[in-house]
């Protein structure tokens, strides 16, 4: 139930954020007080695509109860998220953008600690 519950949220919230960066990246990086040129728009379309990606190994994977499959996309996806928690740390750090970043900082670590917790502590899927 835990994984499921997981993998649910993590596909709901990584639709979202793709579809958001994927058509609305100046308007949803705007908010983080980031000005996009016209030149660099596609990075963010890139990222949200890659989110959409993730998001549907997570809701179709969803269900899985085991396999070599299910396991490698929970270590993905726990790489993913170390990565872009460590990738806000410097953001924060660096002060680029503003007080929201403190926000991907928290999900990017909860999400970290969710699949964390599936890589090293839960019996791994077989």
């Amino acid at each position: 139930m835990r994984l499921f519950l997981t993998m649910t949220v993590t596909a709901i919230g990584s639709l979202l954020f793709g579809l958001a960066y994927l058509l609305f990246p100046e308007r949803l990086l705007s908010i983080y007080n980031i000005v996009l040129e016209p030149s660099n728009q596609w990075v963010p379309r890139y990222f949200g695509a890659n989110l959409l990606g993730i998001a549907a190994m997570c809701w179709y994977g969803r269900s899985a109860k085991s396999g070599i499959a299910l396991n490698a996309m929970i270590k993905g996806i726990f790489v993913t998220t170390i990565v872009g928690f460590a990738v806000s740390i410097f953001e924060i750090i660096n002060g680029a953008g503003n007080m929201l970043v403190l926000s991907t900082a928290t999900i990017y670590f909860l999400l970290s600690l969710g699949f964390g917790d599936f890589v090293f502590r839960t019996p791994p899927p077989e």
